[in-house]
């Protein structure tokens, strides 16, 4: 058994100069998590497999230069709104904003530099809870179109049950949008050998907001039930990946959002995985409406990761917690408007366990 630590490192330096610091959490159990200031990114997390063995369960880079290059989003916090704004616009309080349009016709994760771009403030700690690491940004106002002086804080903490608690908070000046969420790609091979659709995954939810051709919700909310898309029992992520459906055909697999089972503002179950070779299992709670279920559609081999691992097609998937994309397009969609004098409050807890 070892001690809880953090312990602090350079990693590098962004190409205008800004020192990049990285953080390493290990609980009692040996379980580590590094995360750097360079988009307050987790870099990496370790957890055992049924016999003990620890791997690496995210993809990434070994170095800072990878995320410089050529990351799509590994690891990241994403924000001001994590996932797409229809045509890159939204209008709020009677005035139209317009945003970059860097998917397509809309706005993804926060623009073309959003919060997985830019350097964070980062301090350790300890407390009763466990260790970790807490990171603030500033986004100030009309950064990437964006109205409002942001002030924004998350914290990773690395607890002894072998719970990673991500913490949001924020604050602002003026009326915005905000939906920030958790980019990490999981892989719970381990080494990230192989595609992801052998893990059984399990969402606690009935109903998804289905998607038009680019991917922008329709503002319908629909049932799972006799689709693809029903994962209420635990079911191999490849299962039904390849069935001719429309809303696959669109996302190019699973790119969707779905409605968690919710009553009370509280941490509710959102999703389970278990990889069966390993035995590795993750279990995600979050205290926000959604979870977009991404099954690594787009990697395609053309990243070479960590160790010289290449990222082939769905070697990662991503569980992002979330208020629902495209909000303040959508009037029956619960608010993402951030108003001076209210906190933005959001908490996803990931739980590492193994199956014996």
């Amino acid at each position: 058994m070892t001690t809880a630590t953090v312990h602090r490192a350079p990693f590098g330096s962004t190409p205008d100069g800004q020192a990049v610091e990285l953080f390493t959490l290990t609980n009692a159990d040996g379980i580590e998590v590094r995360a750097m200031t360079y988009g307050a990114i987790i870099v990496s997390i370790k957890t055992p497999d049924r016999a003990g063995q620890l791997g690496d369960i995210t993809l990434g880079f070994d170095s800072l230069s990878g995320y410089l290059a050529e990351s799509p989003y590994f690891g990241a916090i994403v924000g001001r709104y994590g996932n797409r704004l229809a045509q890159g616009r939204f209008t709020l309080d009677g005035a139209i904003y317009h945003l970059a349009t860097n998917n397509g016709p809309n706005h993804l994760h926060g623009g073309i530099k959003g919060f997985d771009k830019v350097v964070w403030t980062g301090e350790p700690f300890q407390n009763d809870s466990g260790v970790g690491v807490g990171f603030g940004y500033t986004s100030t106002d009309g950064e990437e179109g964006y109205p409002g002086n942001l002030q924004v804080h998350v914290r990773y903490t690395l607890t002894d049950n072998d719970e990673l608690v991500v913490s949001y908070g924020a604050t602002t000046d003026k009326a915005t949008p905000v939906n920030l969420t958790q980019h990490t790609y999981f892989n719970l091979v381990g080494d990230a050998s192989r595609d992801i659709l052998d893990h059984q995954l399990e969402i606690d939810a009935d109903s998804l907001t289905p998607v038009d051709s680019t991917l922008i919700p329709t503002g319908a909310i629909t049932p799972v039930e006799g689709t693809p898309f029903d994962f209420r029992t635990p079911t191999a992520i490849g299962a039904r990946i390849g069935q001719d459906n429309q809303q696959l055909r669109f996302g190019g697999g699973y790119d969707h959002n779905f409605v968690l089972r919710r009553t009370g503002s509280g941490l509710v179950p959102a999703a389970h995985v278990l990889e069966p070779t390993s035995g590795r299992t993750l279990e995600v709670l979050t205290t926000e409406p959604g979870i977009q279920f991404y099954s690594g559609n787009f990697l395609d081999g053309t990243i070479t990761g960590k160790g010289g691992q290449v990222y082939g097609h769905r070697f990662g998937f991503c569980l992002e917690t979330q208020h629902y994309p495209d909000s303040p397009n959508h009037a029956n969609f619960p608010s993402t408007i951030l108003r001076p004098g209210v906190e933005y409050r959001s908490t996803t807890v990931f739980r590492f366990g193994g199956a014996k």
